[in-house]
C-alpha cells in the first residue's frame, strides 16, 4: 500500500541514488519495514441507503454509486478488510421494502473482495429486528471479537435502550442508545482475554454527551481505559468528521456516504495500523486524514 510513510522512504531512496548520504542500507531497511503497514481496512459509513428522493442533504439513491466509490478503492488498496459503521439503510414504511433496500446495498458492498463486517446502526433496525438485518447481510453477530495483523478488533452494538430491550421495529428513540450490562461485562471479559492492542468500532459516538452519542459512553471508556490495550475507537453516527483524544486513546468519526449529491461529497477511508501501533488515516472525497502517533499509558 503506497501510504504517506512509504512516500518519505522512497524519497530517503531517492536522495541516496543522486549520492546524498541518508542512511545505510541496514537502517533503509529497517525504515522500511516500519513504514510497513501491519494491517490495513476500509471504512464508510451512514450509507442509509433507500429507493426514495432526497430529503435536505441526504441523497438516499446516490449511496449506491458511493459504496461503489469506496469499494473500488478498498479493492485498489488491497485492504484486508472493510467495516461498515452503521445505518447502511435508511427506514422503509415495510419489511419487505427494507429488506429489498438491504440486499441492493449488500450486492454493492459485497463487490469487495475481503472479508466485510457491519456495525449495527439505529436506523438499521428501525424497521427491522437485529435478526433480519444480520441475517439478510450476511453479517456475523451484533456485537463480537476477530484478531487480524496482530491487533484485536471489537464490533460493539449500541443499539439498545436504557432498560435493556434491544432496538428492532422502530421500538426506540434514537437518541437512548446504550450499551447493555451483559455487553459490559463480555467486553471485559474480551479484553481481558487478549494480550494483542486492540481497535474498537461502534455506530453511536462514545467521545461525548449529546443526542449523538451512547448514554452510558463513560461507562464503556472506562472499561476500554482500565484495559490499556485500546488504540482507537471508530465510529460514525453523526455524519461529520472529528477527532479526540480521551485518555490517550484516539476516536474518530466519519463522514457519512449519503450526505449531499455526487461522489466527490461522499466520504470513506483506508485505515494502516502500523509496527509501532501509529495509525494513518487516509480519508477520500470528503473524509478527513489523520495520522494518529503511538499514545503511551
Amino acid at each position: 500500500m503506497d501510504t504517506r510513510r512509504s512516500f518519505l522512504y522512497k524519497g530517503a531512496l531517492a536522495l541516496t541514488s543522486c549520492g546524498m548520504s541518508v542512511k545505510a542500507p541496514r537502517e533503509l531497511l529497517a525504515a522500511q519495514e516500519a513504514s510497513t503497514p501491519s494491517i490495513c481496512f476500509g471504512l464508510l459509513t451512514d450509507c442509509h441507503y433507500a429507493a426514495k428522493a432526497h430529503v435536505g442533504s441526504r441523497y438516499y439513491r446516490e449511496s449506491l454509486n458511493k459504496i461503489d466509490d469506496a469499494v473500488r478503492q478498498f479493492n485498489d488498496s488491497k485492504a484486508d478488510f472493510a467495516v461498515e459503521l452503521g445505518d447502511f439503510i435508511d427506514a422503509a414504511d415495510d419489511v419487505d421494502t427494507e429488506l429489498g433496500w438491504l440486499r441492493k446495498a449488500n450486492e454493492h458492498f459485497a463487490k469487495f473482495t475481503g472479508d466485510r463486517h457491519y456495525v449495527l446502526g439505529n436506523h438499521c433496525v428501525a424497521t427491522l429486528s437485529k435478526k433480519e438485518f444480520l441475517n439478510t447481510s450476511g453479517a456475523k453477530k451484533a456485537y463480537y471479537s476477530f484478531d487480524r495483523g496482530d491487533i484485536h478488533f471489537v464490533i460493539l452494538d449500541a443499539c439498545y435502550r436504557h432498560d435493556g430491550v434491544s432496538y428492532g421495529r422502530n421500538n426506540f428513540d434514537w437518541t437512548d442508545a446504550n450499551v447493555p450490562p451483559h455487553q459490559i461485562k463480555w467486553l471485559q471479559n474480551d479484553l481481558k482475554s487478549t494480550f494483542l492492542p486492540v481497535v474498537v468500532f461502534v455506530h453511536q459516538r462514545l467521545d461525548g454527551n449529546g443526542s449523538y452519542f451512547v448514554k452510558n459512553a463513560m461507562e464503556v471508556r472506562s472499561v476500554l481505559e482500565d484495559s490499556g490495550k485500546v488504540l482507537a475507537v471508530f465510529q460514525g453516527h453523526s455524519h461529520k468528521n472529528s477527532y479526540k483524544d480521551i485518555a490517550k486513546i484516539h476516536y474518530c468519526t466519519l463522514r457519512a456516504v449519503v450526505e449531499e449529491s455526487g461522489i466527490e461529497n461522499s466520504g470513506h477511508a483506508i485505515v494502516s495500523i502500523f509496527p509501532d501501533r501509529s495509525i494513518l488515516v487516509d480519508g477520500y472525497r470528503q473524509q478527513s486524514d489523520y495520522d494518529l502517533k503511538k499514545t503511551s499509558r
